[in-house]
Parts: C-alpha cells; structure tokens; sequence
C-alpha cells in the first residue's frame, strides 16, 4: 500500500502486535489503532468492541471539529486545563513529598495527620501485597514515592511528562541502593509494548471524566493477557490538601497554589469505587477490585483479558 508524504504514520495493533499502515487519518483503523482483522472481530471481543466505540465517537469528534461553526448555538466546552499539569508538576516538584508527609501546608493537626498515616501504610501495604513481577510500568511516577517499592518487584520503568519530579526520584532510588529506567514519557502515549504489571498512583485524579474511557484502553494495550493493573488515588476529603486550599474553579478542577505563590489550575476528578469498576469492566479487564481505606484513598487492581 502506497502512503503520500506526510500520510497518517503506521502502529502496531493494540491486540495482535500486526503492523498496520492506514490509509488516512480518518480511517476507523487509525482511531482505533487495530488492524482491520481485529476491528473486523469487534463483536466477539469485548476489548475490541469498546477500541470500535472509542474510534467512532474519536472521529466523530474530529470531523466536528473540521465543519463550520453553526449559530453558535452550541455551549463552549469546558476547558479541562490538562496544559497545565506539566508546569504544575515541574514548578512544585521540591514541595510534592510534603502532601505524602504532612510537613508544612499539609500539616492538619495530629488527629487527622495520624488518620493520613495510617491510611497510607495501609495503601502501600496493599501496594506490597500485589502479585506484581516480570515487566513492570509506572506511569506519571512523579518524585518517586512508589517508585522504590515497585523497584524490588521486577525491572521497573518508571515514567513521567516532567523532569524535575524524575530527578527527585533518581535521588530517592540511589538512596535506597535501587535500580530503575526512568524516562520522560507522558502517560497519554500509547505503549510500544505490552508488559506484565502497570502501576498508576494519584494519576486518574488528573483524567477528565469524558477521557476515562480512552484512559482505560491505553491501560490495557500496555498489558499482555493476565497483566495486573493497579491504581492508587485520593477520595475527596478536605484534609487531604493544603491547610489554604483554594476553591475549586468549577467541577473537577483544582486551583493549586504553590509556596511561592504560583497558582495553577488542573484537573481534580475523584471517581467512585462503582464508577471506576464499570469503566474498568467495559475496557476489557477482569478481577476487578476496588475499595477505599476510610478517608483519603481509593485501591483498585484489575487484570487484563
């Protein structure tokens, strides 16, 4: 097949590993980024099903975005503010181990700091406890605080779209006499292998709710067949913060303010325990669990058809 210069680039199938080059970049093969064997499947496989439906309504989008605006009749979509996760993380990358710590603006008095503590020894024992070896991803690893758990498990790769967070974490790896591959990578792109456990902490916090679904497959396409997923996230509880926690701009945004004063508005969705098992469902994983340690954290682990 014959592709003009500067045509739609080719991908590896996200089910079979089938190279496949498409001939545009509105063709169903290059949303779904399936080959037309396995989109041909769709109604057999559930993971495929869901890959058809989010490249239908992908292109659906796209050909929107391409038609002439009509009487401007149509509300404005909400701005989720994602361009500003990376300068948020980058900017407060000395003061982010402060909120695991409870130091500074994160101190809420002894009472609910002993209640964060015990909750977070619970979620990293849960972490522990995983059957979590081989191939192991961690995706938005940020300063690492997870990180050199996941180090004793299997060969880690840790990755993350800021770099000061990263060098946060070569410290705390060479401090703890750990390996690991650490790499700017942003946790959108899709993954150019499949491998036996994906790791994402205080991440799906930052997925805007109409983006979960495409969130979820990209989650699958890293993991080959019986891979473990596992998430840690925050329940929306007003101690968890800063004790000057600014007020929300609107629904699930977040206006943070760092310590020297920086403000910056980002996503902040907290998804029910319900909610992230039905998307977990519908995007081709099994073994799905997810609880809450009381307060502060939501734990889910689920593994891939």
């Amino acid at each position: 097949m014959t592709v003009p210069p500067g045509g739609p680039r080719s991908f590896a199938c996200l089910w079979c590993g089938r190279t496949w080059q498409p001939r545009a970049s509105d063709d169903l093969e290059a949303h779904a980024r399936l080959c037309p064997d396995c989109l041909g499947r769709a109604g057999e496989n559930p993971f495929l099903r869901f890959r058809l439906h989010a490249a239908l309504e992908a292109r659906a989008i796209r050909v929107g975005d391409r038609a002439p605006a009509a009487g401007a009749d149509e509300p404005a979509p909400v701005p989720t503010h994602e361009d500003e996760l990376v300068p948020y993380y980058e900017a407060g990358a000395t003061e982010h181990d402060d909120w695991y710590l409870r130091r500074g603006r994160y101190a809420h008095g002894p009472i609910h700091d002993v209640a964060w503590q015990m909750e977070l020894d619970a979620a990293t024992t849960w972490l522990d406890g995983l059957p979590l070896h081989g191939e192991l991803v961690e995706l938005a690893a940020g300063t690492g605080w997870w990180t050199a758990l996941l180090a004793t498990k299997g060969e880690l790769h840790a990755y993350d779209a800021a770099a000061a967070p990263l060098d946060r974490a070569s410290e705390r790896l060479l401090a703890h006499r750990l390996r690991a591959h650490l790499h700017l990578r942003d946790a959108w792109e899709p993954p150019d292998r499949a491998v036996d456990a994906l790791v994402a902490a205080f991440w799906l916090s930052h997925v805007p709710r109409e983006r979960l679904a495409a969130f979820f497959a990209v989650a699958r396409a890293w993991l080959k067949p019986g891979g473990r997923f596992a998430v840690i996230d925050s329940l929306p509880d007003p101690s968890s913060g800063t004790v000057d926690r600014l007020p929300p701009p609107a629904p699930d945004l977040s206006r943070r303010r760092l310590a020297d004063g920086r403000e910056f508005t980002i996503p902040e969705v907290f998804y029910a325990p319900d909610e992230l098992a039905a998307a977990l469902r519908a995007a081709a994983f099994r073994d799905v669990g997810v609880r809450t340690t009381g307060r502060f954290f939501v734990l889910v682990t689920a593994t891939a058809a």
